[in-house]
């Protein structure tokens, strides 16, 4: 079983962590055949045991920064990837916002979607998918999500790197 790890806010302002290093933080904790996906904080690896939360707190010791990481198997990601209800002609338009934790749906009840068109969100659960026409720095729907508490762990990825992690850990 292969496993992405999609840390938060890696690589943003002084959070810098090189992929060589979070490689290396990975192996420690015992786990193998990892590798990273691009330079912002995607990890595949192979568990050494079923994944768990321990992984944030041994990457935040051997990095020495406050990590958070939100996980899913090949499966889940397949799942997250089928389920998908938007057309995908720019995989930058396209994004998915991925919950540690289940949360009910009135959690984005503060969101208007007619006040952020053309931007659409669809929520299922653990996934929060998001269709931007006019991409994520021009979003209003983001702006909103941003000042949502969704009261848990939460990453944004675009479909482009969805769809590698998917295949990754196929």
């Amino acid at each position: 079983m292969r496993v992405a790890a999609l840390l938060r806010g890696i690589n943003l302002g002084k959070r810098q962590v090189k992929m060589a290093d979070l490689r290396a933080a990975v192996e420690a904790l015992g786990h193998t055949d990892v590798e990273t996906y691009l330079q912002s904080g995607n990890v595949v690896y192979t568990p050494a045991r079923h994944p768990t939360a321990e992984l944030a707190a041994g990457l935040s010791t051997a990095l020495g920064i406050r990590i958070e990481v939100v996980l899913r198997t090949g499966k889940e990601l397949a799942k997250v990837v089928a389920a998908n209800p938007y057309p995908v002609d720019d995989p930058t338009r396209v994004v998915v916002t991925f919950l540690a934790e289940r949360r009910p749906k009135k959690a984005l009840d503060g969101v208007d979607q007619a006040a952020c068109a053309p931007d659409e969100f669809t929520f299922t659960g653990r996934e929060l998918y998001l269709k931007l026409p006019n991409g994520q720095a021009r979003s209003k729907l983001m702006e909103a999500l941003a000042k949502q508490d969704l009261g848990t762990t939460a990453t944004t990825r675009n479909w482009r790197t969805v769809t590698a992690l998917a295949d990754l850990t196929a």
